[in-house]
């Protein structure tokens, strides 16, 4: 902090700021080949030649290199491909989707949005129909859910092939088994689907209806009445109390706030936990009764409705006075629905209702996520079925198409289908449910909810990881830590003292002021033709703090005390400045840490509004200072000032405080304010330097005002800095403000240059980047470390999400707290919610809930990573039990004359899938390759997972010669071995597989847990405890003998033992990373 450093007026005229903002764009760095060079882009109108002209190229040309030129539209040569390729991979359902998508649009009509006349309390006289206020988050209704989520289920083929090989059971000629083989598992999967889903819409139904029965205030000429939310009209006066969210989108009228303002809270709308301040209507908020909003003819007109919760244009007409009385109306005369009241009573007139509210616009629906690990099983579904087709095939043809050929055929795709386990969807649920469970039951991050448990396996398959900055990251808390004054230094354990010099400060002060009978202008007088002379510790801390309290935008609330009417708290509110019940509110969290700060040390804001503040010394007094202007904080000036005057001496100060960039250039020169402002940004902290300066009234008078509209780009790299997104060593290109197709080329031709560097950018010059050079910026910002994008609206932060999906086909994760994060967790292939100061709306609009953002790291490193491998070796193993079954179906009606006979029958097949196997191939959910501990250490881990190296056709291979290996050496061993009767190669073959699975179970298992001991034994001993029971399948005699032992155990060991060789082998020649870790 600067101690009253002289601040030179700031004088810029409009012309000369446009100027030199042009200049700026046309001196990228680098040689320029000759002077006309600024014609050639300063033209907005040659943005034709734009369009020939390679975004790629330098700026001196194209001299360069044709490496350059086609570097970054690869992305869009990609797209041109068409052909037969494109129609068989992605075509047809291109095709499906645009006929689809036409067909709605065409039987429902969007309504074209127009501005709109809305008179104060007549609702009639509307011109247009508008939408119902209600709000609807259903995705089915009482006709579409059935069909909904049958058709969500079954448009992946798994599904649908179970459901046509399950149909094909009640045709008598290709009946192979018991329909309950089929429906059973079928059914379980579509009972659990369906029964989630309708959970999942009761609950979306009563948050609806909660939302949409609320009562409020409405007012009429016969005075209030009660009216639902839902019922609410454009043109209506409603009355909104403290706490009660506005239900739709209004114009401010009137406030019961004496300052004719009220403060609203804005966290479910645009992320923001600061309070936000709104002016009421001066022309109604003047009236001197509630009641004369009906005795008078008013209107507001009012612009179409759009996304921008950021802005808005208006007008209120009030007509039966002379001369009409017309007020211009901006975004601090709005009340936009979803947000708060704060403070006070505030009445509006209803502008937009439903659907054309702010809120629901920037609100995407929710789609259905589908896991990658889904999707890829899928694909080895489809592979499996193309198999078996060809299998079948086979099999008619070897018996040479005789007789009913077309049915034998079907049979065999009967006879064969396991290869496609009905099991399989099962498992993976079930799979699914243990994962969500032991996220939510893990004491390292408590209060875990998950809320999708469909896709656990995603948190092990991100590449791109995109969260919401200030609030997310710093929980919107700032701690004032150290105060610099040139010559010494205030740190966290010295506070102490500076809170005794300003008490000494103010007590002198007092008694100077109560010593002195001639009045505050005699003293001022003094004090200004006193010589210069350096002043002491105490007069320069007291002079700090005194500029810190003062220059902001910070306003003390005080909360309503039980049993005091809203008139007494008003009257006390003038002299009443307790400490129990004031809470600070800002636009910024520093600036309430600023102010929380000064009060530690004794200087207390206690009042502010428009036009004034009061502070308390720590004695007690009262000091009073008129507000003349406030500069509010831009990105482009990166400072913030205030003129104020001291009502006991009439004297005028100019406060200022900013980044040090900004600062510097204006305030006196000195050796120690860069210096200090870098260790202090090394250390991690955030920097400001506050100056002030002393102004006659002559000076104020002709002091020039500067106002600028911006974002926060300065708090974007700050944040990114300090969690350590970025590297303090790493370069940062902050993205010029661009608005046009011409500026927007050169800058992304500067960035080009770049490398190794992470990006900040503006939402507004994002939206002109992807408005015209959508491809070539995406493929650019995916190759920069990080990319911060700052004051974004919640529908570009879902645009965004969406683009990297579709340019990189990468897995992406969107992480927020408030409500404005929403509609980017819904768009994202995993959405994670955080639960905090912003409210529980993106917690529960996300796939994950967590309480803090460090829980993502072991939701990541451990959970995301065992869900995906252990799913991985479910889905395998459950399909290598199923094609190694096969393999033996295929092998017995090979021997025997390729008849359509089943191997196994009746409760052999039921068995073998359940009682038999379920327990040992479902215990590997508990299985891990890594512990947590090695997991967090060495995140490098997470990387592999990206490359989907677990599931992939090389490990599906793999598993298929595997089981057609032990297939076929449990089916031909079995025949051989066999001595007379059939029922024996049963006995023998049945029995082999069932201790095979367990033993290839045993060799899947990298990390043995005790439950999956008791899984192998229980799932052997109810193999053997029913072997006394299947005597319609197993000679009991025969399987009681040494003979049948030893033909069993033999025939297992050769189908096991030369997997268990090249497992040990494999493991000692090329051990996997972890394992390299672990020893």
């Amino acid at each position: 902090m600067a101690d009253q450093i002289p601040l030179y007026p700031v004088r810029s005229a409009a012309a000369a700021a446009a100027n030199r903002k042009r200049a700026a764009y046309y001196s990228a760095a680098g040689p320029r080949p000759g002077a006309d060079r600024h014609s050639r882009y300063q033209l907005e109108d040659e943005s034709a030649h734009l369009d020939e002209m390679p975004l790629m190229m330098s700026e001196e040309g194209f001299e360069n290199e044709e490496s350059d030129y086609h570097t970054l539209p690869r992305a869009r040569i990609m797209q041109r491909k068409r052909g037969l390729e494109w129609f068989v991979c992605d075509g047809w359902k291109f095709l499906c989707t645009s006929c689809c998508g036409w067909l709605i649009n065409i039987c429902r009509r969007k309504k074209e949005l127009k501005a709109r006349t809305v008179w104060l309390g007549c609702p009639e006289k509307c011109e247009e129909k508008h939408p119902r206020n209600s709000i609807k988050n259903q995705k089915y209704n009482v006709f579409t859910f059935i069909p909904g989520v049958l058709y969500e289920q079954f448009k992946f083929f798994l599904n649908l092939y179970f459901l046509v090989i399950s149909c094909s059971q009640f045709v008598p000629a290709l009946k192979i088994g018991y329909l309950y083989t089929y429906w059973a598992p079928l059914g379980f999967v579509l009972a659990v689907t369906m029964t989630r889903e309708a959970i999942d819409e009761f609950r979306r139904f009563q948050r609806d209806k909660e939302v949409n029965s609320q009562l409020y205030s409405k007012l009429t000429v016969r005075g209030k009445v009660q009216v639902k939310s839902s019922d609410i009209q454009v043109g209506d006066l409603i009355i909104v109390e403290k706490n009660q969210r506005i239900p739709s989108d209004m114009v401010f009228l009137r406030t019961s706030e004496k300052a004719g303002s009220c403060f609203i809270r804005t966290d479910q709308l645009d992320g923001e936990t600061d309070w936000k301040l709104k002016v009421a209507v001066s022309c109604t908020q003047q009236l001197p009764a509630l009641g004369d909003l009906f005795s008078i003819s008013a209107y507001v007109y009012a612009q179409k409705p759009q996304m921008d919760i950021h802005s808005f244009e208006g007008t209120f007409t009030r007509e039966d006075s002379d001369p009409p009385i017309h007020e211009s109306l901006s975004i601090e005369n709005t009340l936009w629905a979803s947000t708060i009241v704060a403070s006070g009573t505030v009445i509006g007139v209803v502008i937009y209702t439903g659907k054309e509210t702010r809120s629901v616009m920037n609100t995407s629906n929710p789609k259905n996520k589908v896991g990658l690990l889904d999707l890829e099983l899928n694909r080895l579904t489809k592979a499996l079925f193309l198999a078996l087709v060809a299998l079948s095939i086979v099999m008619v043809t070897l018996q040479g198409f005789v007789g009913p050929w077309y049915r034998n055929l079907f049979r065999f795709l009967l006879l064969f289908s396991y290869i496609i386990p009905i099991s399989l969807r099962v498992n993976l649920d079930m799979g699914k449910a243990v994962y969500g469970w032991m996220m939510m039951k893990d004491e390292n991050i408590p209060g875990t909810v998950v809320r999708t448990s469909t896709i656990p396996e995603e948190l092990g398959r991100l590449v791109y990881l995109l969260t919401d900055k200030t609030g997310t990251l710093t929980q919107n808390e700032m701690i004032f830590k150290r105060l610099h004054l040139g010559t010494v230094s205030y740190g966290a354990d010295t506070m102490d003292e500076i809170q005794s010099h300003v008490r000494d400060s103010y007590s002198q002060m007092q008694s100077q002021a109560g010593g002195n009978n001639t009045g505050s202008t005699p003293l001022r007088k003094a004090q200004s033709s006193a010589p210069k002379v350096r002043k002491s510790v105490s007069s320069r801390i007291h002079e700090a703090v005194k500029a810190i309290v003062l220059c902001h935008n910070v306003t003390p609330v005080y909360e309503s005390r039980a049993g005091v009417t809203e008139e007494t708290e008003f009257a006390e509110a003038d002299q009443d400045f307790s400490d129990e019940n004031r809470t600070y509110q800002a636009s910024s969290p520093d600036e309430v840490a600023l102010v929380q700060w000064t009060e530690s040390v004794g200087l207390t804001l206690v009042s502010r509004d428009l036009t004034s503040m009061q502070l308390k010394t720590p004695s007690g007094q009262v000091l009073s200072f008129c507000i003349l202007q406030l500069f509010p904080f831009t990105s482009e000036s990166k400072r913030m000032g205030v003129i104020v005057r001291d009502e006991s001496t009439a004297e005028i100060t100019f406060y200022m405080k900013g980044a040090d960039v900004a600062m510097s250039p204006i305030v006196q020169y000195n050796d120690w304010l860069e210096e200090e402002c870098g260790n202090m940004a090394r250390e991690g902290l955030r920097t400001l330097v506050v100056a002030k300066k002393a102004l006659t009234e002559e000076q104020y008078q002709d002091f020039e005002i500067w106002m600028l509209t911006g974002d926060k780009l300065e708090t974007a790299t700050c944040i990114a800095k300090s969690s350590h997104l970025v590297s303090r060593t790493q370069d940062i290109h902050i993205f010029r403000q661009v608005t046009s197709r011409g500026e927007a080329h050169l800058e992304l031709n500067a960035f080009r240059r770049k490398h190794d560097c992470a990006l900040v950018i503006s939402g507004d010059s994002l939206e002109v980047c992807l408005k015209y050079y959508e491809h070539e910026f995406v493929e650019l910002a995916c190759q920069c470390p990080a990319v911060v994008c700052c004051r974004c609206s919640p529908t570009q932060k879902a645009r965004i999400v969406t683009l990297l999906q579709q340019h990189t086909g990468r897995r992406t994760c969107a992480i927020g707290d408030g409500g404005n994060d929403v509609s980017m967790i819904q768009a994202a292939d995993c959405g994670i919610g955080i639960e905090g100061k912003e409210g529980k709306q993106a917690s529960l609009a996300a796939d994950f809930s967590i309480t803090q953002f460090r829980h993502i790291g072991r939701l990541l490193m451990v959970h995301g990573r065992n869900s995906y491998k252990r799913s991985a070796a479910l889905g395998q193993f459950v399909m290598h039990r199923g094609l190694i079954i096969s393999t033996m179906q295929a092998v017995f009606s090979s021997v025997f004359y390729f008849a359509s006979v089943p191997l196994y029958q009746g409760f052999l097949m039921v068995g073998y899938a359940t009682i038999y196997t379920m327990f040992p191939v479902f215990s590997l959910v508990l299985d891990q390759d890594v512990k947590p501990e090695m997991a967090m250490l060495y995140p490098e881990l997470y990387k592999d997972l990206t490359k989907g190296r677990s599931l992939s056709f090389k490990t599906f291979l793999i598993w298929v010669l595997i089981s057609i290996y032990q297939g076929g050496i449990l089916m031909y061993g079995a025949l051989v071995l066999f001595e007379s009767e059939f029922v024996h190669v049963v006995a023998i073959s049945f029995t082999a597989l069932i201790l095979t699975e367990l033993l290839m179970v045993a060799l899947t298992v990298r990390t043995w847990h005790w439950l999956m001991v008791v899984a192998e034994f229980l799932s052997l001993g109810c193999y053997v405890s029913s072997l006394a029971f299947l005597n319609e399948y197993f000679d009991v005699a025969f399987i009681t003998t040494v003979t049948f032992l030893w033909k069993v155990s033999a025939i297992t060991v050769v189908s096991c033992l030369p997997l268990y060789v090249l497992k040990y082998l494999r493991r000692k020649l090329s051990p996997p990373s972890y394992c390299k870790l672990a020893s």
